[in-house]
């Protein structure tokens, strides 16, 4: 299936850069992530999403899912559960593992949905 790559531009702007914050993230009361080389990426009028080293992430909070999803202006999409003291969360975490040049480094890096966390910056 041969699939569109869009570029981005002034129409559908996108820019990854370092977060100097430090950027913490707690699901059901317990930090998850706790990191100060987080990546704040924009895209067009989407609110800013925090990329957190997926090495920053405490281990056993993520268990590898199912999912994926495409976007034309990053790449193939995988999903983790978020195991939280309250259970697991499907489909609460994303990564590009080889996402497109235009935004390659979030490579390595995880975003969780805000419904399902609390994330600070310091």
């Amino acid at each position: 299936m041969e699939r569109t790559v869009k570029t981005p531009g002034p129409d559908h702007p996108i820019t990854v850069e370092p977060n100097p914050a430090r950027v913490t993230v707690r699901a059901a009361g317990k930090v998850v992530a706790d990191t100060t080389r987080a990546l704040t990426l924009r895209e067009g009028t989407y609110p800013p999403v925090q990329y957190i080293p997926l090495e920053d992430v405490e281990p056993g909070a993520l268990v590898p899912g199912d999912k994926s999803t495409y976007c034309p202006y990053k790449g193939d999409a995988s999903y983790y559960a978020l195991v939280t003291a309250d259970g697991t969360v499907p489909d609460a975490v994303w990564t590009y593992t080889e996402p497109f040049p235009a935004v390659g480094p979030i490579a390595g890096h995880v975003a969780f949905y805000p419904q399902h966390v609390e994330l600070t910056e310091d």
